[in-house]
């Protein structure tokens, strides 16, 4: 079975936020509204002896998604790919997937009068016709990488294999995006 999953270089992601700039763009998402983040994380240490990096945040399309067993309408849903998606016909605008998200990457659409949970799909629209998603292609970086976790010749698989990996913090729900650190030492879950 595919598992699609991102995972993230962050020793190659320069923070540049390329990432949430075409991510805005394709999915047409509205001012103020960010399927996908970059955060800062650092700078740490002492001088000379600093450390920082960048951290791209955006849904982690859980294993076990506590947004999914939350929605009283069952807008919320994982494909069997893995991809945790939100059917808007169904969303009732309740914002308890919103609150269960223990990332912050959900949120609220009232920009385009939709009165409906937003998040990233990992562009699903373009997976379903055999592409990358839009943060993975225009990375300059080439720091994001999209494919099936569960087959060792995809690029994700290899990376894992590489470097040290880490994921944010796992409160029960098993987060699928993969992180690869190795210049740094991880604080991604303070």
């Amino acid at each position: 079975m595919t598992r699609n999953i991102i995972a993230v270089d962050l020793d190659s992601c320069i923070g540049c936020h390329s990432c949430a700039v075409v991510c805005k763009q394709e999915n047409n998402v509205g001012l103020g509204t960010y399927y996908n983040k970059v955060l800062t994380v650092g700078p740490s240490g002492t001088y000379p002896d600093l450390e920082m990096y960048y951290l791209p945040v955006s849904c982690q399309h859980c294993d076990n998604p506590e947004c999914v067993s939350v929605c009283p309408t069952g807008a919320s849903y994982k494909r069997e790919d893995g991809i945790v998606l939100v059917d808007h016909s169904k969303c009732i605008g309740c914002q308890y997937c919103v609150m269960a998200c223990p990332y912050g990457v959900r949120t609220y659409d009232e920009s385009r009068d939709k009165g409906v949970i937003e998040k990233c799909t990992l562009c699903a629209h373009l997976v379903d016709a055999g592409e990358k998603p839009a943060c993975v292609k225009h990375c300059p970086g080439q720091a994001r990488l999209f494919g099936d976790a569960d087959d060792p010749e995809s690029d994700v698989s290899k990376m894992i294999a590489r470097k040290s990996t880490h994921k944010l913090t796992d409160v029960g729900n098993h987060p699928g995006v993969t992180y690869g650190l190795d210049k740094f030492s991880w604080k991604g879950d303070e």
